[in-house]
């Protein structure tokens, strides 16, 4: 290594070689973006405003759309000026900043999708010890928990990989600095970085999922034994949005992280990867809202009072 120059610039593949898709793809993201941003500071303004929704459940998925905005935010305006400038050039500094605050915000997610999946169970099956297990003082110290968990996870990773040594004119086949694709251009030995992976991965990643599918288990149970079938279907459609959001983030997310290391995937890396940093964090409030009575009913009450004032 001491006849190679450590590189303190890399070098993204971005999403496209192609000159024609260029414009094309940097209006389609810029929408998707502007969407994104609109969406979830819509929810966040509602939750905060009306005090029908002053409620643990709204003050989770306020959350949710919070940490879905930042990690959008990460991700998606470097990507569209590496597709208006062309360059797709990142220093190594601002490239392991991406890192950190991707896993941060990533990490925290999946923690708080923990945190909901709880917050159903006691809804659902301690429905009356509801307001004492669910106060506004634990729901608190389990958001500052997932905040804080996030941080001490993507911490661990980010002092890991600033130890890498980037040494020749490789390039990150993606479109924004990720673990998985880092590894391989480092010309250090990159062993601990992938141990770290699948320890916290497992330890973390699969550790959550278990705590975020565990109290499903009671939950049908519960609902199975309600009799009226109406009253059923109502209690368990609380539960299916966030059944749907876990299920398409972890199996995104996994499927990326945990499979084998090969050049041939490289595209569909790029695919998985679009979808959970540009495609989920979209998705997540209108999975969540598009069906919700008290976000439809608090929506059209802004809406009166803003028509109302304009006039």
């Amino acid at each position: 290594m001491g006849n190679q120059t450590i590189l303190n610039e890399l070098s993204l593949s971005g999403l496209s070689d192609l000159p024609a898709s260029q414009i094309p793809l940097f209006l389609f993201f810029l929408l998707i973006y502007l969407l994104t941003v609109a969406w979830n500071l819509l929810i966040i303004s509602l939750i905060v405003t009306d005090s029908h929704l002053h409620v643990p459940m709204y003050f989770f998925l306020g959350n949710l759309a919070s940490l879905d905005l930042c990690c959008s935010s990460v991700i998606v305006p470097r990507m569209l000026f590496d597709l208006h400038t062309k360059k797709r050039k990142i220093t190594t500094t601002a490239c392991l900043t991406q890192v950190f605050f991707f896993i941060f915000f990533v990490a925290s997610q999946s923690f708080l999708l923990a945190v909901m999946s709880y917050d159903r169970y006691i809804a659902i099956c301690k429905p009356l010890h509801y307001i004492e297990l669910m106060s506004w003082k634990v729901c608190l110290w389990l958001v500052s928990s997932v905040w804080c968990l996030g941080f001490i996870c993507s911490f661990i990773h980010t002092f890991y990989a600033s130890k890498l040594i980037f040494c020749e004119s490789d390039i990150i086949e993606s479109f924004f600095c990720d673990l998985p694709q880092l590894f391989p251009i480092s010309c250090s030995d990159a062993y601990i970085n992938i141990v770290i992976v699948f320890f916290l991965g497992g330890l973390f990643g699969v550790g959550t999922l278990i705590l975020t599918f565990f109290p499903y288990v009671y939950i049908f149970k519960t609902v199975l034994n309600i009799k009226v079938k109406g009253k059923r279907s109502k209690v368990f459609s609380t539960c299916t949005p966030h059944l749907t959001v876990v299920i398409i983030y972890y199996g995104s997310f996994f499927f990326n992280y945990f499979q084998a290391n090969s050049s041939h995937q490289f595209s569909d890396n790029k695919v998985l990867s679009m979808f959970y940093t540009v495609i989920l964090p979209l998705l997540n409030p209108l999975i969540y809202n598009l069906r919700n009575q008290d976000f439809r009913k608090a929506f059209r009450d802004i809406s009166r009072k803003i028509i109302s004032n304009g006039i």
